[in-house]
């Protein structure tokens, strides 16, 4: 069986910019151990597998470790792939996922995806993860990650992770996102996953669907602007919109291949 296979990098208008994430059209679903064995072999911190049908165009999303529940960047390439190199016609995709209905808006000022919003709820912070922070958050908060607000960019920008110590704690399938305000932005920040091939991942879309809220209700504004501080970097526009978020950006196509699957 041979299958097409793209890799696209969100929330960037240019290559080598944003998060790469590899999408693969299917007819049917093959086994999830093959699923996975592909992200493995795709080693991208997110591979985007999906069906187009009549209606709703069903999404899964595997890193090389587990299947995610929600993935941000991933359906952003997941859109853009379909209206860049599938000729999907509509300017609208309703994608079926595991986190229900996902709805994806696509113009020239990008693709703008509908979320649900997870407002995080204060929380003790692990002590896995406190040993793991060279500086210390000022507020400990967690929806499906943790979310540690820190006092300044500076202090996102000079923090290191001791991975042997995040590494300690599971929290498939969530991660750890470290946030401030932001000097160029509303506000900043950085993603770390323990026990993930990829420690920091570069722009993560679902990580916003708690900083959306949180930053909505902070700033007093519903419209964000947002950039995620990692080696590549990624912008992000964002609005929210009660019990959804709107989360907004770019995408640009890195390459195209295909796999040749022998399913066992």
């Amino acid at each position: 069986m041979k299958l097409f296979i793209f890799q696209i990098d969100a929330f960037s208008k240019s290559i080598f910019g944003g998060n790469p994430a590899c999408v693969v059209p299917m007819d049917a679903w093959p086994s999830d151990a093959i699923m996975l064995k592909i992200a493995q072999e795709n080693a991208v911190a997110e591979t985007a597998f999906l069906i187009e049908g009549p209606g709703k165009i069903q999404l899964r999303w595997f890193t090389p470790e587990i299947e995610m529940d929600l993935c941000g960047h991933a359906t952003l390439a997941a859109a853009h792939c379909l209206k860049t190199h599938l000729n999907y016609a509509q300017d609208q995709v309703v994608f079926d996922t595991a986190s229900g209905d996902l709805t994806v808006r696509m113009d020239q000022e990008g693709y703008h995806m509908d979320f649900p919003a997870r407002m995080p709820s204060p929380a003790e912070l692990p002590d896995a993860i406190k040993r793991a922070m060279s500086i210390q958050p000022v507020e400990v908060l967690k929806s499906r990650d943790y979310v540690l607000v820190y006092e300044s960019e500076e202090q996102i920008k000079a923090l290191e992770v001791d991975r042997q110590a995040l590494d300690e704690i599971n929290l498939d399938p969530g991660g750890v996102v470290v946030t401030a305000a932001g000097q160029k932005a509303d506000f900043v920040s950085r993603f770390f996953t323990p026990q993930a091939s990829i420690l920091e991942d570069p722009v993560t879309g679902s990580a916003h669907c708690s900083l959306i809220p949180f930053w909505a209700d902070k700033l007093g504004k519903n419209e964000l602007h947002a950039i995620q501080l990692s080696e590549r970097q990624g912008t992000l526009q964002c609005q929210n919109l009660g019990k959804r978020v709107l989360i907004s950006g770019h995408a640009v196509t890195y390459s195209k291949g295909i796999v040749y699957l022998d399913e066992e």
